[in-house]
């Protein structure tokens, strides 16, 4: 994430801060009471340690790819001491197996606009293969929609993804929303969050 810093292993994203405290009141509404949760691409690990102390009833499974945030989930996870905060696995959305076969909901924060569009296809599938029927898939971050940006920031945002890296920047929903519905994920909400984000809820189509 930009903007991080470092103290002890532990890496802190200002974005974390701003943000956590609106998400986790629709996470409040969209998770399921009790069972398994995977945050894919967990970053720093505040948003697990935030998630899991404000839902005990949730255990909370961690997981990114890079070893230095692996590294940072772990250091703010001991010092949280949260029983239901599992330990952290390595995980690549873009992978053909991942290290589970279930979960009560997926998370996934930030991600797919600071990643290559394959790991958009990878999460999609995966959440497919893992989640029960109306098991939600929850994405948060800035997207396009119809092709436009919502806001001047999330176009200038956007840019400088794309300057950064080719294969990086902010994603039309109704793209999403082809790969998710190859995979029976289908809109349950979208919700509109500060800063110029979405709140997309999908939902594992079941009867």
């Amino acid at each position: 994430m930009s903007g991080e810093s470092a103290t002890n292993e532990a890496l802190f994203a200002p974005a974390a801060a701003r943000n956590g405290a609106v998400i986790l009141g629709v996470l409040r509404d969209v998770l399921p009471r009790g069972g398994h949760v995977l945050e894919v691409a967990s970053g720093s690990g505040e948003h697990a340690v935030r998630f899991a102390t404000a839902l005990p009833d949730l255990q909370w499974q961690p997981s990114d790819p890079d070893r230095r945030a692996l590294g940072s989930i772990a250091a703010h996870a001991r010092a949280a001491g949260l029983p239901n905060l599992l330990a952290a696995v390595e995980l690549d959305a873009r992978a053909q197996d991942w290290p589970m076969t279930q979960a009560d909901a997926i998370v996934c924060i930030n991600m797919i606009h600071i990643a290559p569009w394959a790991a958009t296809e990878g999460l999609i599938a995966g959440a497919g293969r893992l989640l029960r029927d109306r098991s939600p898939l929850y994405l948060y971050g800035p997207f396009r929609i119809h092709g436009a940006h919502t806001a001047a920031s999330n176009a200038d945002f956007d840019e400088d993804l794309r300057a950064r890296d080719p294969n990086w920047g902010v994603r039309d929903l109704e793209d999403v929303l082809a790969v998710a519905a190859e995979h029976g994920l289908r809109l349950a909400d979208r919700i509109s969050m500060p800063a110029n984000n979405l709140s997309v809820v999908l939902r594992k189509a079941g009867a």
